[in-house]
């Protein structure tokens, strides 16, 4: 009996022994993926797993590992298993990430399947979303397929070869093609050698076209996706986060991610290194990018307030050099996935990589028009063959020449990442194009009125485009039918009117204008809002601010006044009869203020403008205090008039 109680305390010893062993290989298994060591990690993992150790946590880290490491296959396998053993504890971004495993390995409908089961079980995240409302996201991709002539680099090398960016008349390329220091200082992150940068002048004479850039820019830790200004005398480019030759790690032993700046001194070196301003120890900023002007830096940051995994950002670029507060892109664009590798082309075409955007799995290129800083567009994916079921990135593209560059890690390369060149053989189309046309003619007589002015005003009241009316009296517009804009005609010695154009399906529109002769000086007493034919101008709810709506009509009020200096108006502000007297003349007042104030910012003198509110005391109808009234009733005692005095 004692002996066989001693066999059970040596077994249950063993075991305990083994159960500690793993437990401990598991902790330095999550240490490593919290450092984003993902390579050391993936081995460890696996041995737990061949060790018969599984769970939830170790499948979806094990997954995580080979997803970040863009080996999508092995993820889609662990995924798999996570799901079909541990359903209950599958998170939505779980899912999310097997779906996009499966879609680069060409599952599409088993893709399509995850992403229902990652819908069930989110709320509020806009892949979902966009997902949920585009089920035919591959139809739209198929259509803007085929527009490119992909073609090879011939400088590539059988290392990772990526990150293209314009310089002189080659390139600046990343890549990790030097081994001579035999991998003493090989990444954990892939175990692959750390990158540096490399200039090739691809119309060189000289056999050396290829060159590593000085050590002023290079290190023995990554450099990385580069942006030169136009005049060839400032790059910035992406570095680990090192000192004094050593990394820094943030508290979570996390080398992070910066940009520096380099200048080209007179001797033709790259020097006088430094970090940007809203880099940090605790987050990475990296990829930088040059709008056209050069006075907008644009990068990818996990900074605090990211919507995802990394967002595209944007930063002033001062005269002095120095730098405004980094903004976020918006939900437009970023998502809680990965956004990244930013580049901006000469006409304002944003193209950046994503797996947060419908693509066709793992990084796909895309592009959207930004013009005025307007990051609301359409997202376009570029289609093949620049993007494929493997990551596609750091695009860039010369419109002027119709060609370009860009990275993938695609099965038929030479490297693990290699550089395309491509020429683009037709344009994508960005915009859904109204064509608005019709006449301008005289209200009493229906002449036309030849040399009339059509403007296109935007919600914003920004005048986007002008035309003037033909022989004919015709004119021809094209608008953006994905938004609302005003289509104004004008005319001396005429009163303007406009129409307003909300978004559309795109059919053609014609617009006839009928303009009355110029009354406005009738005489005194005489309310110029309807002499103009103003819409309704509107106050949000128990508000006396100007509404961005109604700045459009009171912009009519106030070209009328700078075109004839000697008028002098009174606002009058009414309301209707909900609410009581006393608050409803106190919000009258303080809006016919609020109006008067408006103009006097815009340039009109105080001394041409007077005020006064009537609150409920000059109703229109028999909408009294006590009498039961419809809404639309209602809205005609809320007016603004603006009555002539001289």
């Amino acid at each position: 009996m004692k002996h066989k109680v001693k066999f059970i305390i040596v077994l249950l010893l063993f075991f305990n022994g083994l159960t500690n062993a793993q437990e401990r290989l598991i902790q330095k298994g999550n240490e490593k993926f919290e450092s984003y060591s993902f390579s050391p990690a993936i081995d460890i993992y696996k041995k737990v797993l061949d060790k018969g150790y599984v769970s939830a946590d170790l499948l979806r880290k094990l997954g995580n590992s080979y997803y970040y490491n863009a080996d999508y296959k092995d993820a889609a396998d662990i995924y798999g298993q996570m799901v079909a053993d541990y359903s209950v504890e599958v998170t939505a971004e779980d899912y999310f990430k097997y779906a996009q495993s499966l879609k680069t390995i060409g599952e599409y409908d088993n893709s399509n399947l995850i992403m229902d089961k990652f819908i069930e079980i989110t709320k509020g995240d806009g892949r979902a979303n966009v997902f949920d409302e585009d089920r035919n996201f591959m139809a739209e991709i198929e259509e803007n397929s085929g527009r490119y002539n992909l073609g090879p680099f011939e400088y590539n090398s059988p290392y990772s070869d990526f990150a293209p960016s314009f310089y002189k008349e080659g390139l600046i390329f990343s890549s990790d093609r030097d081994t001579g220091n035999f991998a003493k200082y090989r990444h954990t992150w892939n175990a692959k050698d750390f990158l540096d940068l490399y200039e090739v002048n691809v119309d060189s004479s000289s056999l050396e076209k290829v060159k590593k850039l000085g050590e002023n820019v290079n290190t023995r830790y990554h450099e990385s996706t580069s942006v030169i200004t136009n005049d060839g005398k400032t790059m910035y480019f992406t570095r680990n986060n090192s000192e004094k030759k050593r990394t820094v790690k943030d508290d979570k032993g996390i080398v992070r991610l910066k940009v520096l700046r380099a200048v080209l001194t007179e001797e033709g070196i790259w020097g006088e290194v430094e970090e940007l301003p809203f880099n940090s120890d605790s987050y990475s900023v990296a990829n930088p990018a040059l709008s056209p002007d050069e006075k907008t830096l644009y990068f990818v940051s996990d900074m605090p307030g990211s919507l995802g995994e990394s967002d595209l950002y944007m930063v002033t670029v001062n005269e002095d050099r120095s730098f405004g507060t980094p903004q976020n892109l918006g939900p437009n664009i970023n998502t809680e996935a990965r956004e990244t590798f930013p580049y901006i082309t000469s006409e304002e075409i944003l193209y950046f990589s994503s797996d947060g955007h419908p693509g066709l799995g793992g990084l796909d290129v895309f592009a959207t028009k930004i013009k005025r800083q307007d990051f609301t567009g359409k997202i376009l994916n570029v289609g093949k063959p620049i993007n494929s079921n493997s990551d596609d990135f750091t695009f860039i593209f010369n419109e002027e020449l119709r060609t370009g560059y860009v990275a993938s890690n695609r099965e038929e390369g030479m490297g693990y990442d290699d550089i395309y060149s491509f020429t683009e053989t037709r344009p994508l189309v960005f915009d859904c194009l109204q064509k608005v046309s019709g006449t301008v003619r005289d209200k009493i007589s229906n002449e036309v009125l030849v040399g009339a002015t059509v403007k296109v005003i935007d919600e914003n009241n920004e005048e986007l485009l002008s035309v003037i009316t033909d022989s004919d009296g015709s004119y021809n517009l094209e608008l953006d039918c994905n938004k609302g804009n005003f289509v104004r005609a004008l005319m001396e010695g005429y009163v303007p009117f406009e129409e307003y154009i909300g978004v559309s399906d795109g059919k053609p529109k014609i617009i006839d204008f009928y303009l009355e002769r110029d009354n406005i000086t009738a005489g005194f007493g005489d309310d110029l809002a309807k002499l103009l034919q103003l819409s309704t101008i509107y106050f949000d709810f128990d508000k006396y601010n100007i509404r961005e709506d109604s700045e459009v009509e009171i912009e009519k009020v106030i070209a009328a006044m700078e075109k004839y200096p000697s008028l002098r108006i009174k606002v009058n502000a009414h309301t209707d009869s909900r609410g009581t007297d006393t608050y409803n003349l106190w919000l009258s007042n303080k809006r016919a203020e609020s109006t008067v104030n408006y103009m006097i910012k815009k340039g009109i003198s105080k001394d041409r403008l007077i005020s006064e509110g009537f609150g409920e005391t000059k109703l229109l109808n028999e909408c009294s205090d006590g009498v039961k009234c419809s809404a639309s009733k209602h809205d005609v005692n809320r007016r603004s008039e603006f009555i002539i005095l001289e």
